[in-house]
């Protein structure tokens, strides 16, 4: 079952990545632009856009308004990246 979790997991941090650089890009923002209006390092956004970095809800709110996108709606963006319906509660 931790298998089967962590696979989940990097499905996930697939679809974020993806979601988050697409959008990035539709805005015509840079990387280090983008880092630079949320005060983080290019590095951490670049982690994030390469699925190497699990949010933290604040970092996940903040990279939302950067993208000047609701939360709710880059929750939604990023379901419809997901290659399928994951659910971590069996």
């Amino acid at each position: 079952m931790q298998a089967e979790n962590k696979e989940k997991r990097r499905l996930l941090l697939l679809a974020v990545a993806k979601t988050v650089k697409e959008l990035r890009i539709n805005t015509g923002k840079s990387i280090s632009l983008i880092s630079n209006e949320l005060n983080v390092s290019k590095s951490i956004w670049s982690d994030v856009e390469l699925a190497k970095s699990d949010l933290q809800f604040s970092t996940f709110w903040r990279i939302a308004e950067a993208l000047e996108i609701s939360p709710e709606e880059l929750v939604k963006k990023i379901k419809q990246n997901l290659s399928e319906n994951i659910s971590f509660i069996e």
